[in-house]
């Protein structure tokens, strides 16, 4: 076993950190009140291989691994969890569909302006019918000659009004249930293809999240990713490597709050002395930063195991699981550090706490979780 990163590694980390403290700290707070989607940003992040971390030079990828890409995610996350949300969705889900799945033609068409960021994507698997059932699915792809007409919607889309691209499931078979949804690759621009509303949320606001609408949509047979009926199927293989990263944010979440509560704790003083001096503060920041340790080293096993070719279905979903969780008691702690203080916007614990319960609700509720858990637990 081997616990050290590379040099490379920790040089990434360390030119992610400084883009973060540059290019997020100062406007945090502005985007968030805002929910402004800070595009120019992004673009940067694009340029730096921020956005293409896990796919190929050649797809114009920066050709690293998933321990590479949940670096990137963390140290984003310590500054700003809404940015990474944003870059996460767009790499391991509305880019990574593509990659995995889609056709040699397709890879080429679309993957490297996604990799370099020079287009933002989409994936659109939920709902308001089909959220942890996405057997639940009611858009519809009905074959007419060499199209497909898509009708129906989807919400909670990260990104969707700032997406140059959009993977999106439908049902083209309704008697084979979870077996009859297939994915398809819509553009900007289609004829009968918008975005919806943009919802008003309590975190990661400036991360925009929406509906994406279908009416009479007509698609070339060609934007089919992957064969037909292998939608849902492959939505869990990407899912797999997406829970990795959101496991990651939430690592990188979780740091950022118990960084803040700890120089809090050295500044705050009562009864004539800093608070971090008080056995109360100390176990609380003790227990944060264990518990934020375990956290990450699951994250980055199941990272391993992934660019190793391993199955991690389970170890992703143990990843997402406990890190998010972990998360949520780490902020809590944080702001319970920082009192009254704690909750105005003063101070950037009020963000992380907003921010923070997305973890254990997007890409799979903890309860998804703990079923995928089992299921593995009991094959064996």
């Amino acid at each position: 076993m081997d616990f050290e990163y590379t040099q490379e590694q920790v040089q990434l980390r360390k030119t992610v950190r400084e883009f973060a403290e540059a290019e997020l700290a100062p406007h945090v707070l502005e985007w968030d009140e805002a929910q402004q989607f800070p595009m120019d940003v992004m673009k940067k992040a694009g340029k730096l291989g921020f956005l293409g971390p896990i796919f190929p030079e050649e797809l114009g990828g920066a050709g690293l691994g998933y321990i590479e890409y949940s670096i990137i995610v963390e140290e984003l996350s310590r500054v700003d969890p809404s940015f990474a949300l944003s870059v996460a969705a767009h790499v391991s889900l509305g880019t990574n569909h593509l990659y995995e799945s889609g056709t040699e033609e397709q890879r080429q068409r679309y993957v490297p302006k996604l990799a370099t960021g020079e287009w933002i994507g989409c994936w659109s698997l939920t709902e308001p019918e089909a959220g942890s059932d996405a057997g639940g699915t009611r858009t519809t792809a009905v074959r007419q000659g060499e199209c497909w007409v898509l009708n129906g919607g989807k919400t909670f889309t990260t990104n969707a009004h700032v997406a140059d691209t959009c993977v999106a499931m439908a049902v083209t078979n309704r008697s084979e249930s979870q077996r009859g949804i297939s994915a398809f690759v819509i553009e900007k621009g289609t004829p009968g293809f918008r975005v919806g509303k943009k919802e008003n949320k309590l975190g990661m606001r400036s991360s925009p999240t929406g509906e994406v609408l279908f009416e009479d949509c007509r698609l070339p047979a060609s934007q089919l990713v992957g064969r037909e009926g292998e939608g849902f199927k492959n939505s869990l293989k990407v899912l797999d490597g997406g829970r990795i990263s959101i496991a990651a944010l939430s690592v990188g979440l979780a740091q950022g709050a118990y960084e803040a509560g700890l120089r809090y704790s050295k500044q705050r003083k009562q009864f004539g002395r800093p608070i971090s001096e008080f056995q109360a503060i100390q176990n609380k920041l003790a227990d944060m930063a264990t518990s934020i340790d375990a956290s990450r080293l699951m994250v980055y096993r199941a990272a391993w195991m992934k660019d190793q070719g391993q199955p991690v279905n389970k170890e992703s979903a143990m990843a997402k699981l406990f890190a998010s969780e972990v998360a949520v008691r780490v902020a809590d702690d944080a702001l319970q550090i920082h009192g009254g203080y704690g909750f105005i916007k003063d101070y950037p614990v009020e963000k992380f706490y907003r921010d923070v319960k997305l973890c254990t609700i997007g890409e799979g509720t903890s309860e998804i979780q703990r079923l995928v858990i089992a299921r593995q637990l009991l094959k064996s």
